[in-house]
């Protein structure tokens, strides 16, 4: 444990000098966001009309929050074990005394604890602003909200490591991620899943969709212990899954490495 401590220290240290970088990618955030509230002041005729169980404010508020699970994963799962496949120094890493998923998944919430913070502190401020406070919003119950929104940041990212590790027989994951992302994007950011026709929304709930974006951002929005349940259930059994499927990746790249020499 003492060794994923350091690596997380010293990787939240490094991530400081990306700080300019972070901050040049608000001004791509606030012409989405501009875009975004722009098109749902349009379809919203009254700040009081309801569509599918969502208000006006609550949309937007989804937006924010939504975006904040977006622009607050950094590179790190992305890329580098596509990278280290690439250069080949895989090979050196995996035999190394720790585990290579953990190290990454470790690094990358170092990266990820300095974005998610300045993204939130951004999102509050502009919805403060623009559309005021959200409806019923309870803070008692911001803990059980963070527990989620942890659950669904990991998931993604663990999911993201997986993608990356695809390159163990593609040579390059950036295709795979593509499609994820824009999954993410089109099915749960721009758009919440009761947005969609009622046949594809149990579909949707199976996806990555419903555990890293919807589950969370909603419970935020519409806080209930019964919801608050069966979304941790969900994040749980989708955990597990994404864990056993990133193991069997990792083994079977790993074996693939050594059998071709690597």
């Amino acid at each position: 444990m003492k060794k994923y401590l350091y690596v997380f220290k010293s990787s939240f240290i490094e991530s400081f000098t990306y700080i300019p970088a972070i901050l040049f990618k608000f001004f791509g955030f606030f012409i989405t966001m501009f875009i975004m509230f722009s098109l749902w002041r349009y379809v919203y005729t009254d700040k009081s009309q309801i569509i599918n169980n969502f208000t006006l404010t609550q949309m937007m508020w989804y937006l924010l929050i939504s975006e904040i699970f977006t622009y607050g994963h950094g590179p790190i799962a992305n890329t580098e074990a596509t990278k280290n496949i690439q250069d080949g120094n895989i090979a050196y890493t995996i035999n190394k005394p720790y585990n290579y998923v953990l190290y990454i998944l470790t690094r990358h919430l170092a990266d990820g604890v300095i974005r998610i913070f300045m993204f939130t502190m951004i999102c509050i401020f502009i919805g403060m602003l623009f559309v005021g406070p959200i409806p019923n919003f309870n803070p008692s119950y911001i803990p059980l909200m963070a527990l989620s929104c942890l659950f669904g940041y990991v998931i993604n990212a663990l999911i993201r490591i997986g993608i990356s590790m695809l390159a163990f027989w593609t040579e390059d994951s950036t295709p795979f991620m593509w499609i994820y992302n824009k999954l993410l994007l089109i099915f749960g950011v721009f758009f919440p899943i009761d947005m969609f026709p009622k046949w594809l929304q149990p579909i949707l709930k199976y996806t990555p969709v419903y555990t890293v974006l919807y589950g969370p951002v909603i419970l935020v929005l519409k806080f209930s212990y019964a919801l608050f349940l069966k979304i941790i259930f969900a994040q749980l059994i989708y955990f597990i899954v994404v864990v056993l499927i990133i193991t069997i990746l990792y083994k079977r790249g790993a074996k693939k490495l050594n059998v071709n020499g690597g």
